[in-house]
């Protein structure tokens, strides 16, 4: 049985990632930390599905993350090539990305959102490893990321990205482990707001005191956003859920999250570029227009593809999800009903 709520967190996080992306506010990322509950959200479903199917569940999520991404891979690929990008073997990294796959010009700037499937990829690949060690020292487990986090941030090493990303986003895929295994749900609604509190608390300082170029956006503060995101996750996935119905809204966003999320900065760059070049008015009415003609163009593009994830999931594809066809009468019920009238008109 789905969790509805999950399903919920995952749409508003969905949302939320575009509308930031759209405005560049800044509140958005202290309001509602996306990235970091994705992950968490991720965690705890990975880890529901290591336990149904072992170590199948690897590939389980792996046909569903990666189709979505070969489309728009093959489509950036061609382009590029189209254009006279000499060949680069990293580009088969859009295949399989373990790294950075190479992006030139355009691309480059509307692809940059991909490391997001990076660390995903990552992280899937290490839960079959990671589940049993966070079920025998679940405390330890949790805490190393953002020890590690702590050490990076304020001894300045350098260390590849995806290490940097494993730290920074690795104690929200545990915390996804501790609430699969109800670990965070036992821990009661006084000790779970105390630990909020004295994560909340150190990261306001740190937020407060290291702002980035963008001021308070904590996607430039990694230390401050880390423990802020803990904060947000142990509250979000430790209080008792509230009970969430079927929504058709919920349903498609969750059916094709990963469409929105791969194809959303590409529409904004093209139109905003778009804008620029023809001088199209900015400010508060550039941002309506802006807003009307991305969600346009996302929902057309997600109407062209978005039914891969439908395959990828091993369900019957569908250009809307969540509706629901009219059920055809049972067989013999017309029949029944014309006599009922026939008999109530007697």
């Amino acid at each position: 049985m789905r969790n509805r709520y999950l399903d919920l967190l995952r749409a508003v996080a969905t949302v939320r990632v575009v509308v930031y992306h759209l405005t560049g506010w800044a509140a958005l990322t202290i309001v509602f930390p996306a990235m970091s509950v994705m992950f968490a959200l991720a965690g705890s479903l990975m880890a529901n599905s290591l336990d149904r199917f072992g170590a199948w569940a690897v590939e389980r999520r792996l046909r569903r993350l990666l189709p979505s991404l070969w489309v728009i891979g093959v489509i950036a690929v061609t382009a590029m090539l189209a254009t006279g990008r000499p060949w680069d073997t990293r580009m088969l990294l859009w295949g399989f990305p373990l790294a950075d796959a190479t992006a030139h010009g355009w691309w480059a700037q509307a692809l940059n959102h991909t490391w997001y499937l990076r660390d995903f990829l990552w992280f899937v690949l290490l839960s079959p490893l990671a589940l049993p060690v966070y079920r025998r020292f679940p405390l330890a487990t949790i805490v190393t990321p953002y020890l590690v986090l702590i050490v990076l941030t304020v001894s300045a090493i350098e260390v590849p990205s995806i290490a940097f990303h494993m730290a920074f986003y690795g104690g929200a895929w545990m915390l996804g482990f501790a609430h699969h295994d109800g670990r965070l749900q036992r821990l009661g609604r006084r000790k779970i707001f105390l630990l909020a509190g004295t994560l909340a608390v150190p990261a306001a300082i740190w937020v407060i005191t290291h702002p980035g170029p963008r001021g308070y956006d904590l996607n430039d503060i990694p230390l401050g956003n880390a423990l802020w995101s803990a904060a947000f996750i142990l509250v979000a996935l430790g209080i008792t859920a509230p009970m969430v119905g079927e929504s058709r809204v919920l349903t498609l966003l969750n059916a094709r999250a990963l469409t929105i999320y791969l194809w959303h900065i590409p529409i904004i760059v093209t139109v905003v570029q778009f804008g620029e070049r023809h001088q199209l008015p900015g400010g508060n009415a550039g941002l309506i227009w802006r807003s009307a003609v991305v969600i346009a163009l996302l929902a057309l593009i997600t109407l062209a593809v978005g039914w891969i994830e439908d395959l990828a999931a091993g369900r019957r594809p569908a250009l809307v999800p969540g509706h629901r066809p009219l059920r055809p009468p049972a067989p013999g019920a017309s029949a029944a009903g014309d006599r009922d009238v026939a008999v109530a008109r007697s």
